[in-house]
């Protein structure tokens, strides 16, 4: 994947961080942030999702205070 996907795609997921009050939330939200992602970069919607569901559980796990 090309530079430019994934700074597109690392900025988005950023911007649009969707935490949740469950680990499920979080998870679908930033499933669905990633594919979204991944769709406007033209990538793998399955990878996009994945990417996205792990990188949001893992951020709002450790800045609990930041997902509000």
């Amino acid at each position: 994947m090309p530079f430019k996907n994934i700074l597109l795609t690392l900025s988005a997921c950023g911007i649009l961080a969707a935490c949740g009050d469950t680990i499920g939330e979080q998870a679908l939200g930033g499933a669905a942030v990633g594919a979204g992602a991944a769709a406007i970069t033209s990538g793998s919607l399955a990878q996009g999702a994945a990417i996205g569901a792990a990188g949001n559980v893992a951020y709002c796990q450790l800045y609990p205070g930041r997902c509000n």
